[in-house]
């Protein structure tokens, strides 16, 4: 299972090429928004969802049949960004069941922005 591969499939919102990474009775959870989706229902979710859009793998760990992805995901025209990790089951070389937390980027909150706390990553 290469998730190079697998999230640029996502990012170009390429439907036909997304069903081929995954288990017939597969599923996804979004636990940000309590979401939980057959594949096709997700294949329709982020294939109809607007813009266009790129990202970077940034970091891929396995645990035995489970893999962890932390990906940065962008419009392309910059306007929002978004960082995601996906715990991913391989079952057979093909996805059982993902479960994604996806969260906005943006500055820290103005609180500890006013008491001077942490520094910028980069």
């Amino acid at each position: 299972m290469n998730l190079q591969h697998f999230w640029k499939a996502v990012l170009d919102q390429d439907e036909e090429k997304i069903r081929t990474y995954f288990q017939a009775d597969a599923y996804v959870n979004w636990h940000c928004t309590n979401e939980h989706f057959t594949v096709e229902e997700y294949i329709r979710a982020n294939c109809e969802y607007p813009g266009e859009w790129e990202g970077t793998v940034e970091r891929v760990e396995q645990a035995g049949d489970l893999l962890i992805a932390a990906v940065h995901v962008y419009a392309r025209d910059r306007s929002l960004s978004f960082h995601v990790v996906s715990f991913i089951k391989i079952r057979d070389g093909l996805i059982s069941a993902i479960d994604e937390y996806w969260g906005d980027d943006g500055d820290a909150p103005q609180w500890r922005q006013e008491k001077k706390l942490g520094t910028k990553i980069n």
